[in-house]
């Protein structure tokens, strides 16, 4: 097991130290302990960091990321079915952005009115994005 101090962590990782610090508070990371003032870190950190970075990607929010992370010392394995779950939230929301770039599209090229409020394919855009809020 090689240990990286804090500032090993940040160049290799690109993480902030503040943001290790935090990650720590929350649980999410776990120093070895000291040497001298600097925080000194197992050479694992880097991977679980890669962990968190991914799962922050996918949208998931640091409370999430922390229920799915293996404990600190130990195999990293990951919940296949957490995954898929989580692949398929993402294929929801790509095909929602997916809807509404087109229909910002034709708004833009909409020939029916100079205001792109106007154009029905925004309007459509307008009434869909009221349902999902309820409104």
């Amino acid at each position: 097991m090689r240990e990286l101090d804090i500032g090993e962590v940040v160049k290799r990782s690109g993480v902030p130290a503040s943001t290790l610090r935090y990650y720590e508070q929350l649980g999410l990371l776990q120093s070895l302990g000291r040497r001298g003032l600097r925080r000194q870190y197992d050479e694992q950190v880097l991977e679980r960091l890669a962990l968190i970075g991914l799962g922050q990607a996918a949208g998931l929010s640091l409370q999430q990321i922390g229920v799915s992370l293996p404990p600190q010392r130990g195999c990293i394995t990951l919940d296949r079915e957490a995954l898929l779950a989580q692949a398929e939230v993402l294929q929801q929301q790509i095909s929602q952005l997916e809807r509404v770039r087109r229909h910002l599209q034709r708004a833009a090229a909409c020939p029916e009115a100079q205001d792109a409020r106007q154009c029905g394919s925004f309007r459509k855009l307008l009434r869909a994005q009221q349902r999902l809020a309820g409104g």
